[in-house]
């Protein structure tokens, strides 16, 4: 049976979920708040289920709540898009793209390819979810995301992955470091290092250590973080040395840190994209995927 609701039971469902507010929703939708209640309660109706919890002090999503509201962004976002291309006139269809990426997979290539794209759809909108490696599968399971640029995903998991380049991990130090200026380095170099790493939940460290135990090779990790650039903030103050991706020490947030390659043996990892098996890909986030793997490509050591 189809759903009973209206576009706008829709729209007020999301900004709840953004306001978490009644009030600031309504104004937002310039309804009055039992208008307001009135939509959501439609809407509940019509899935069956409770969508929205409410108290005297707090608004939240329920489970399901949270299950579907992603879902209607990225619907009302389509036809939002869809609208705006049917009204440009002798241009290439507008729309908006989200994509959800891990932060230092896009550092190096994402604003040039921004520039590249723009020439072919420069009145569609580019969302950017800075996520981790586990977070940009969920969102883009769920549909928050048209496509995610990410470490590879498990055997058992019900998304596609498609490699597009092979980042090594090396040694990150200050200038003053005796490392920085060593004539070659290799894991053996570091055993007697204190080393900065991201937390074990990490894509990264799964993907370093399971290199290393492949060699019998065992760091000292003594000081954990949660993200990349907590790293790199460690590492300036001088608490020591960190082993992470090169691409992660590309952005500004590396400052004056030096990378440098490690060997015996080099371990890598993998940069690609992330897409629900089946699912439709607008031709904007088609040519998206494309520049994006012709930068990578071209970055490919020959």
């Amino acid at each position: 049976m189809p759903m009973n609701c209206e576009l706008l039971d829709l729209r007020a469902l999301i900004a709840v979920a953004d306001e978490r507010s009644f009030m600031r929703a309504a104004q937002q939708l310039h309804l009055s708040q039992p208008a307001l209640s009135r939509r959501i309660q439609k809407l509940e109706q019509a899935v069956g289920t409770v969508l929205v919890e409410r108290t005297t002090r707090t608004v939240r999503l329920t489970s399901a709540g949270q299950q579907v509201v992603p879902l209607i962004r990225r619907m009302l976002q389509e036809m939002d898009g869809s609208l705006v291309g049917l009204m440009a006139q002798g241009e290439k269809a507008a729309g908006r793209i989200t994509l959800a990426s891990v932060p230092s997979a896009t550092v190096q290539f994402l604003p040039q390819v921004l520039q590249n794209f723009a020439n072919d759809y420069r009145h569609t909108r580019v969302r950017i979810l800075d996520l981790s490696a586990t977070e940009c599968a969920e969102a883009v399971r769920t549909g928050e995301a048209e496509f995610g640029l990410s470490l590879p995903v498990g055997p058992d998991s019900d998304l596609s992955y498609t490699p597009l380049h092979q980042d090594p991990y090396g040694l990150v130090c200050r200038r003053d470091d005796t490392l920085a200026t060593a004539p070659s380095l290799g894991w053996r170099d570091l055993e007697d290092q204190r080393l900065v790493t991201v937390h074990r939940a990490s894509g990264n460290r799964t993907t370093l250590e399971g290199g290393l135990a492949a060699q019998g090779i065992n760091l000292t990790w003594f000081y954990e973080v949660t993200r990349l650039t907590s790293a790199l903030a460690l590492v300036s103050a001088g608490l020591g040395p960190s082993v992470l991706p090169r691409l992660a020490c590309t952005g500004p947030e590396s400052g004056e840190l030096v990378w440098r390659p490690l060997c015996d043996p080099t371990i890598r990892r993998t940069i690609g994209v992330l897409q629900r098996p089946g699912a439709h890909l607008s031709p904007a986030a088609t040519r998206l995927i494309d520049l994006l793997s012709k930068a990578w490509e071209q970055a490919q050591p020959s």
